[in-house]
């Protein structure tokens, strides 16, 4: 086994950690009677209120829920202006204590992370300044899992280093949905963080019809194009309760977020991961296109993807049941570090590695014969037993920093040194 040096640090699931969401209700007609729906029926009722009535009733609902929640007020005025819209009220004629009433009718608190919290993925944060030499600011995702085992995208920023050290920034009281859905073309939609918001507050729901039982397993790279601009783009796995496919998530400042499907063969497919850069023109992609190997897969286009080549097949006991990837490839000297996952005997997951040609991904260097990291005896408990695995690790200066999952149920931190990692190819 690897010299794994392990953080104490360990972030678990927290029913603690909500969020204020929108509770929808069909606006149509009464199925059975015929009458008016019950959208209009609820915003009639508050209409109808006396004042006084009105007034005493959202006290009693900011008394509840106020403190809990981060300017809630203004969560409720914003829920108000769609339903409005969709009503086609008179909103000069309401006043403004019913229109935060109205809006809190159609709000629900949302506990994101109560289920789990697993399968990070980690990026150096677009904003570097003021760090002392050899410390890195990052960005982490994380696959948060709340009520009806939905799985949203929560973040947390920290500091790597110096040396092999990991710290994470504070986490505010508050957390807040990223909102103000733009719909795009091709299916795409852009959302934004709230402009007082930090990362670390901000979570990411399903948006769109096919994301609506889910958003999995974000796999984050700092991606560089041929112009040499910078962008964060995180290939995920969309769920809808029957069907899968993979999504990209793209940002420029973590900011504002586009969430838009991928097309072609390969989009059928979980565990995308996105290469760093182009290579001769091509965008490249590491995949698992039958559930079981490893596939290298290339395009010309960033949002269309066809079938790929095989790459890596099961060698090993630790992997024979299966393997795929654990994020996106690591560009070094000696060329592309491909983190994987291999599935043993009594479904035990391990983290290995392999190593791709820089000129020539397609070629196949070395790969280690014994796991980075796998279920040890403290770390088998939980929502899945057994599993270890990551969306993405990063490399910094000597070492590779890696962000687990482990049993589907908490998130543990690891290092362990380049030289060795790559000493142990084969």
């Amino acid at each position: 086994m690897f010299d794994v040096i392990h953080c104490p640090l360990r972030l678990q699931a927290d029913p603690a950690r909500v969020v204020v969401r929108p509770f929808h209700i069909p606006i149509e007609a009464n199925p059975t009677t015929g009458g008016k729906g019950r959208v209009r029926r609820i915003a009639d009722a508050v209409l109808e209120m006396d004042a006084a009535v009105a007034h005493a009733e959202l006290e009693l609902v900011l008394r509840d829920f106020e403190a809990r929640h981060w300017q809630t007020r203004a969560v409720f005025m914003t829920r108000y202006r769609a339903i409005e819209a969709a009503l086609k009220l008179d909103g000069d004629a309401i006043s403004e204590e019913k229109k935060q009433l109205i809006g809190a009718f159609f709000c629900h608190e949302y506990s994101y992370a109560a289920a789990a919290l697993m399968n990070p993925s980690i990026v150096a944060a677009p904003d570097q300044s003021g760090l002392s030499d050899g410390a890195v600011r990052i960005a982490m995702s994380l696959r948060a899992v709340g009520e009806g085992h939905i799985s949203s995208v929560a973040f947390r920023e920290g500091i790597l280093g110096p040396g092999a050290s990991f710290e994470l920034m504070p986490e505010p009281p508050f957390a807040t949905a990223a909102d103000t859905a733009v719909e795009l073309p091709r299916g795409a939609v852009e959302v934004h963080r709230h402009r007082d918001s930090s990362l670390s507050g901000t979570v990411l729901f399903p948006m769109t019809a096919a994301q609506s039982k889910g958003l999995e397993d974000l796999r984050l790279v700092e991606f560089t194009h041929d112009d040499g601009t910078t962008e964060w783009i995180g290939t995920y796995t969309a769920y809808n309760g029957a069907h899968i496919r993979s999504e990209l998530m793209r940002t420029r400042d973590f900011r504002s977020f586009v969430l838009a499907p991928l097309s072609g063969p390969a989009a059928r497919n979980k565990g995308m991961a996105l290469f760093p850069r182009r290579i001769d023109g091509e965008y490249l992609m590491i995949g698992r296109q039958d559930g079981e190997n490893v596939f290298l897969i290339r395009s010309r286009e960033i949002d269309h993807w066809g079938e790929g080549e095989l790459l890596l097949t099961p060698a090993y006991p630790w992997e024979q049941v299966q393997m795929g990837n654990c994020g996106s490839p690591i560009e070094l000297d000696e060329g592309w570090l491909v983190l994987t996952h291999g599935v043993g005997a009594m479904r035990k997951y391990s983290i290995g590695a392999a190593l791709l040609d820089k000129k020539d991904p397609s070629k196949v260097l070395g790969r280690t014969s014994q796991p980075l990291l796998s279920a040890a005896n403290e770390d088998r408990e939980g929502y899945v037993p057994n599993v270890v695995y990551t969306c993405g690790a990063l490399k910094h200066g000597d070492m590779l920093f890696i962000p687990y999952g482990v049993a589907d149920s908490s998130v543990a931190f690891g290092f362990i040194r380049l030289a060795e990692l790559l000493a142990e190819m084969r």
